[in-house]
């Protein structure tokens, strides 16, 4: 694609993007996954809901919003499991009497537990009917009173549908009742777009993402979608805070990922709030969402990263049959088909199943790389009562075929080389060996169980195993001549299997007029690793004019090692509402864990036994509805195998971070984060001084990140989408007795931006189609601890063109559209890695 062809390109794009401008006052009435309530006004501000009658009748009850006459509301539905959920929006509760802010019926008729209103910012009141056996059945009426939700005690009207999956078919509902005609619903497209209001990740209940005194973030399915993700490293640069880690995730399932300047391992990676290392193996296809927890998390989840987690989040069954297919094809021989299936599998709908299919061929920029995977996941639901609810889950990935990415040396490449510049496809690995093959299987079950409206408990279950073989060279370093690489053989054979079991009770309790919600359980946790890696001389390499297929030494040595660890975690949290404005969140974990490692050569052994508190404090004061002012207070530990020269074990490492930050819903669909932090992360091993103890090290150093971070997401207007962040991270090395004090911590940019906006046209004879664009800023970063190297800045450019119309999507998207040259992170001096040139990718998909 030509130069003038890709400013044409984003011209186009961009002039698509400001036509919202032109096009404000036209109202559609499609928008995303959204019932649309006309009343004769179109007036657009908050309308007082005066009073709520619950009024029982001969087919249930019906629960009546007052409103004055001549307004407009929207309702958009966010039913889930058991209950039926309605966000009404412009609207807010002004009650005379009682509580002004809330309403709540217990027991209203026969098959509902309960039915609660009350505003959840300052233009929604949310609509909760909680069934007993099953989702309630609710028509919507408007009358010359207001808004009225007739719930019926049977079967007896239609049922607004379950969260739907993207792009479900509009469908419109009009069933009959006496004297009022029910309201026409008109439900399209994905339920939260570019804005998800509640998680779990943070407090392992749902709670709105403006009542945590924590910063998190979450990428949507219609991002990932929209983008058309393929590795960790594309969904997680819509975050701001977060940076590529030592090495490059897109040309490699297995991510390594830095949050506030700080690696995020393999056990802070997790499926569904549950541990697990091997979920940094990716794959797209069964992920609704992404969400990043940002700071220390182990009052939850015990032992971690400092930085943060990140926390998949499954597609799960629903109610109501759908079926998907996708096919993708793109530059570097990429190839990709997936497909989701779900739906009942009985008539009562109390078992559901869901099943998600893909599979993957891919070359690269690079020499020689290649890479095939296999993923299938499926998924099985059973309403076993009223109270009770088990979910069973598998998932199974296999790439048989992937090629190592070993980088590049720095003299060449970021830094000058007499000899020139390293060819930017050029590969110093072999064509053969050259394996970094996986396969990964994980079980699980989530069981839920009931046993008042405000009181349940959880049961989750998951083990998984990885197995991996890597044939592969290993750049060691550059010879004075600044053109031969020398290099080893690295033949390594591992393996990690990992169970966790969590068991808590959620529970809800006043005390006077203060709420409670509390979260108390144990969480029991064995990890199983091992590797046997031989080691041979391999032929040194020219960086100008290699010649590969040279030998590789047929002796070498051995090195390798077992390790075990487990763990019991047991942990108390209370979310506290003082008052509807001031709430606490209060959390405290005890860990204790014991570990052996033993060397596969040697049998020598290694013993790890140690505990941990860890204690999370958290305070939001809400000035009004809108605004979320917090500050937190929260402390993290990750174990370390080793001994000082006296012989004592090492401490486990320790991570403490002071959080303020403001949380704004700017509208009903746009939300906002402005966040300060200082992360401290000490019983950093260093050198031990001492003189005659050489390779022995010492607890002593520390490193810390203090940073300001924003992130914007939501819609702007009907159809046009934005996601936004910007980060400023200061993180550097503190204490150490070899690193100079003042040294950054590597791959972490001071300055980093990302914006990714679409819009699409809801009208007319061009209705459905659109187009995005991204902008994704990295400042200069350190490629080592030692701070030899700095790899420059880059900015790249996305965009994307789309086609939506009823069940067929298509789309076209564009990435590095100017074909920068850039390297996105390092592991040393000689293992610099490119990033991914200038890519086309081209997507169709159809529901049925």
């Amino acid at each position: 694609m030509t130069y003038r062809l890709k400013l044409a390109l984003l011209a186009s794009v961009v002039s698509l993007l400001i036509a919202p401008s032109t096009w404000a006052g036209e109202k559609s009435p499609i928008e995303s996954y959204k019932i649309l309530v006309q009343t004769p006004s179109q007036e657009s501000s908050v309308v007082p809901i005066t009073g709520v009658k619950a009024n029982p009748n001969d087919k249930g009850v019906e629960v009546i919003l007052e409103t004055s006459l001549g307004t407009q509301l929207q309702v958009i539905n966010r039913s889930t499991g058991n209950n039926f959920i309605v966000d009404v929006l412009g609207g807010q509760l002004r009650l005379p009497s009682g509580d002004a802010f809330r309403f709540r019926s217990e027991k209203p008729t026969e098959g509902i537990t309960g039915i609660t209103v009350t505003n959840i910012n300052a233009t929604t009141v949310r609509v909760t009917v909680v069934g007993v056996a099953a989702i309630p059945t609710v028509e919507l009426f408007d009358d010359d009173g207001g808004l009225v939700f007739a719930v019926a005690s049977q079967a007896t009207a239609t049922q607004l549908p379950e969260t739907p999956p993207a792009q479900q078919k509009p469908e419109n509902q009009t069933p009959s009742a006496e004297g009022d005609e029910p309201i026409e619903l008109v439900v399209t497209g994905e339920q939260d777009g570019y804005r998800v209001r509640d998680s779990s990740t943070a407090t392992k209940t749902d709670t709105p993402l403006r009542d945590i005194p924590q910063s998190i973030q979450v990428v949507p399915q219609q991002v990932l979608q929209d983008q058309q993700v393929r590795n960790p490293s594309e969904a997680l640069r819509n975050v701001a805070g977060v940076s590529q880690g030592v090495n490059s995730g897109s040309r490699s399932g297995n991510a390594t990922i830095n949050i506030r300047g700080f690696d995020v391992a393999f056990g802070d990676f997790l499926r569904n709030g549950l541990r697990d290392p091997g979920s940094n193996i990716f794959n797209l296809a069964n992920i609704e969402r992404i969400e990043v927890l940002k700071g220390p998390a182990s009052v939850l989840f015990g032992q971690g990263s400092f930085g943060g987690l990140i926390n998949y989040v499954t597609k799960q069954p629903l109610t109501e049959p759908y079926y998907s297919v996708e096919a993708s094809a793109g530059s570097f021989n990429y190839y990709r088909g997936a497909a989701d299936l779900t739906g009942p599998l009985n008539a009562s709908k109390t078992v559901l199943y869901r099943l998600n299919l893909a599979a993957l061929t891919t070359e690269s920029f690079l020499d020689f790389y290649e890479e095939q995977q296999y993923f299938v996941a499926p998924v099985l639901t059973w309403q076993i009562s009223d109270r009770t609810k088990l979910t069973l889950e598998t998932e199974y990935l296999n790439r048989p075929r992937s090629s190592g990415n070993v980088g590049v040396p720095a003299v060449g490449s970021v830094l000058p080389n007499p000899n020139g510049r390293i060819p930017r496809n050029r590969s110093f690995n072999e064509p053969d060996p050259n394996n970094d093959n996986v396969s990964s299987i994980a079980v699980g079950y989530n069981l839920e169980h009931r046993f008042s409206e405000n009181w349940q408990l959880r049961n989750a279950f998951r083990f998984s195993r990885n197995e991996r073989d890597l044939d592969a060279l290993v750049n060691t370093f550059l010879s004075t001549d600044n053109r031969t690489l020398n290099r080893i053989g690295l033949f390594t054979d591992s393996f990690g299997e990992f169970f966790n079991a969590d068991t808590y009770i959620v529970g809800k309790f006043t005390t006077g007029s203060i709420q409670h919600q509390l979260v108390t359980g144990f969480n029991l946790t064995r990890e199983e690793s091992g590797y046997l890696a031989t080691i041979r001389q391999a032929a040194p390499i020219d960086l100008f004019n290699p010649v590969y297929g040279q030998p590789i030494d047929n002796g070498g040595f051995r090195v390798g090692s077992n390790s075990s660890t487990d763990t019991l975690g047991i942990y108390v949290q209370d979310q506290i509402t003082l008052v509807d404005n001031l709430k606490l969140l209060l959390g405290v974990r005890f860990d204790t864990f014991t570990g052996t490692t033993k060397d596969r050569i040697t049998s020598a052994e290694q013993n790890l036994s140690d505990d941990a508190f860890s204690p999370r404090v958290g305070i939001i004061y809400q000035p009004i509805v809108p605004i979320s002012l917090y500050a937190s207070y929260s402390r993290s530990f990750n174990p370390v195998t080793g001994a000082t020269f006296e012989g004592s074990a090492f401490q486990p490492e320790r991570g403490i971070q002071y959080e303020v930050g403001i949380k704004a819903d700017l509208t009903d669909r746009l939300s906002a984060t402005l966040t300060f932090f200082d992360l401290t992360r000490s019983n950093v091993s260093t050198a031990d001084p001492v003189p005659g103890r050489t390779g022995f090290s010492i607890q002593t150093g520390e490193q810390r990140s203090r940073g300001i971070e924003f992130n914007i997401g939501g819609e702007i207007l009907p159809g046009w989408n934005i996601i936004a962040g910007y980060a400023y991270t200061d993180a550097q090395i503190t204490k150490d007795n070899t690193l100079t004090v003042g040294n950054l911590l590597n791959n972490t940019p001071r300055n980093s931006f990302n914006l990714w906006t679409t819009y699409e046209i809801q009208r007319g004879a061009l209705q459905g189609f659109g187009g995005g664009i991204g902008f994704f800023f990295v400042g200069e970063r350190q490629g080592d601890l030692e701070n030899t190297l700095e790899l420059p800045s880059y900015f790249l450019t996305d965009a994307a063109i789309f086609y939506k119309r009823d069940r067929f999507r298509a789309a076209l998207n564009f990435k590095n559209l100017f074909d920068v040259n850039y390297y996105d992170s390092a592991g040393s001096n000689v293992s610099v890695n490119p990033g991914d040139a200038f890519t086309v990718q081209g997507t169709i998909s159809w529901e049925f």
